[in-house]
């Protein structure tokens, strides 16, 4: 059997999208292969991503893409990453179970650098612990 394809989406893709997209495919891609787009991609991936991703072994050098990227495109899975609360969550018409599992956006942390980048690695680690047993519950 190939493997299940998985899409995150959030608005700017450049923070949460994309740590989730590196995880997957860094630590689950023997049976996934992950994908991220947002609906208003601001056209980098943020650093402080990169390097949370980098502090546990994985390099990720992402692109900030559009959903329109994958219209038409089949996924197993579509999960939406925003902050439903803060955000308008990206809806998406195209075939895979939709899931959604929200996460604040790091790049809205303020304060001193160490904070800020304590804001990031949380996200990461919450993303390590959640999206495994999300991904698992597909059959």
């Amino acid at each position: 059997m190939g493997k299940r394809k998985v899409l995150f989406l959030c608005t700017g893709n450049s923070c949460r999208s994309q740590l989730a997209e590196a995880i997957v495919n860094a630590r689950l891609g023997e049976s996934w292969e992950a994908f991220s787009a947002g609906t208003r991609p601001v056209g980098i991936v943020h650093p402080n991503a990169i390097q949370v991703l980098k502090e546990i072994g994985i390099v990720h050098t992402g692109l900030s893409k559009s959903t329109a990227k994958f219209r038409g495109m089949d996924f197993d899975m579509v999960i939406t990453v925003c902050d439903d609360a803060a955000e308008n969550c990206p809806v998406w018409l195209g075939k895979g179970k939709k899931v959604h599992l929200g996460f604040p956006d790091p790049a809205q942390a303020t304060g001193s650098e160490n904070q800020v980048m304590a804001a990031f690695r949380a996200i990461r680690d919450e993303m390590l612990e959640k999206i495994p047993g999300v991904l698992s519950g597909i059959s």
